[in-house]
């Protein structure tokens, strides 16, 4: 499994390959694909193409108890044991000490699946699970949730694991980090860090606290002291990926791409939803009755706010940002005003894709050298960065600083 790791030898370059692999063919550069991943129906330039077969919101008609969201990532893994489609499920539980902590679980009943509801705010080594499926006779067909780097190596290995059939549930994933991580970040973001279950950066640009109680504390990301989480919160894996968007998944539910409506609380929100191939539909499928389904909408113009943050961000990267984030009313000023002209729906999330890969491209580049992040970094990423050089050389000038 070490060889097959998204940051160890080829890295996050093996993704293309794969994606042939996989799906059945490669992404589009010249489309949506470029930056979403490879879709089951996506012919055409035109983000309303057909593409919004394979991309879409949802939301359950009747939301699940105690899930992030309304519960489309649980319902899936359980249609899935329930139908016997899969004889169980990799998911990632709640460790003993703190169930805020991951846990990575093999999920034999609906009991397993339901006690994994809800988002882990870290790392999980969800692949170490497969030494015991490999060790069982008994298991043939496994459904897999996980984030994109786990999927990586994942399907490097899939050949190897004398399974009948793997079924990938990916979720999004932008930044995350180890344990002590999530301490440091609930620390410095709230006064009530204990209370705090999990956090989500969410598209009406504040940072959505759940408190143990059910209720949400929003900080606006303005707010935050950028300069002290600039390190120790995110993990180097993290800020060396570039498959946010879980291109190796089957079926993919976040919230990136959502036209996001801050009256509703998430635990009632649509999801964004990616359909990559047709074991995603068939896995969509099985509770389609269960969901409203919406299209996928798309306004507004992402790249005047791309570079302005790279390059805010890459200023508390160098310890050159501001000590203390803006006053909490200065902040939620600001997100106010963005919501009114920045990006929303899945050109929100295509801001957030295409920040976080210049963001990417520095970090590599600095750590791993020159030579490393040319064979690391996927050719679909390297487009995404020559968009925002231009004829000043912009991103390239980071890197001399």
């Amino acid at each position: 499994m070490k060889d097959a790791c998204a940051f160890l030898g080829p890295g996050m370059s093996r993704i293309e390959k794969l994606e042939e692999k996989v799906h059945g063919k490669r992404r589009n550069t010249e489309t949506d694909e470029l930056r979403l991943g490879v879709l089951l129906n996506s012919d055409t330039k035109d983000n309303t193409n057909n593409s919004s077969q394979s991309i879409f919101y949802a939301k359950k008609k009747q939301p699940m108890e105690k899930a992030q969201w309304t519960g489309i990532v649980t319902s899936v893994a359980l249609e899935m044991l329930r139908t016997k489609t899969v004889d169980c499920v990799v998911a990632v539980g709640s460790g003993e000490a703190d169930a805020r902590n991951p846990e990575p679980k093999l999920c034999f009943t609906e009991e397993d699946i339901l006690a994994c509801r809800g988002v882990k705010p870290s790392l999980s080594p969800n692949l170490k699970v497969f030494a015991e499926i490999e060790t069982n006779p008994e298991i043939k067909n496994v459904l897999y949730i996980g984030v994109g780097c786990s999927v990586v190596a994942l399907r490097e290995v899939e050949q190897y694991l004398g399974l009948d059939n793997l079924y990938v549930l990916g979720t999004n994933c932008a930044d995350n980090g180890r344990t002590d991580g999530f301490y440091k970040f609930v620390n410095n973001a709230t006064d009530k860090p204990d209370e705090v279950l999990h956090y989500e950066f969410m598209p009406d640009y504040k940072v959505h606290l759940k408190m143990r109680d059910g209720s949400y504390e929003k900080i606006p990301y303005f707010s935050l002291p950028a300069k002290e989480l600039s390190s120790g919160v995110i993990a180097e894996s993290c800020k060396s990926c570039f498959d946010y968007v879980n291109g190796l998944a089957d079926l993919v539910v976040g919230y990136m791409g959502v036209d996001y409506d801050e009256s509703i609380p998430m635990n009632l929100h649509p999801q964004y939803v990616t359909v990559r191939n047709e074991r995603g539909q068939k896995m969509i499928d099985l509770i389609k009755n269960d969901l409203q389904i919406t299209p996928s909408t798309t306004r507004g113009d992402r790249k005047p706010f791309v570079l302005q943050t790279v390059i805010s961000d890459d200023e508390a990267y160098l310890g050159r940002g501001p000590e203390k984030g803006a006053p909490r009313f200065v902040g939620n000023l600001i997100a106010w005003v963005l919501n009114k002209v920045g990006p929303k729906g899945k050109e929100f999330g295509m801001y957030s894709l295409d920040y976080h890969t210049i963001r990417n491209y520095l970090y590599v580049n600095r750590i791993y050298g020159k030579e490393r992040a040319k064979e690391h970094i996927p050719s679909y990423a390297m487009k995404i960065v020559e968009e925002y050089e231009g004829k000043n050389g912009d991103i390239s000038k980071r890197l001399e600083l």
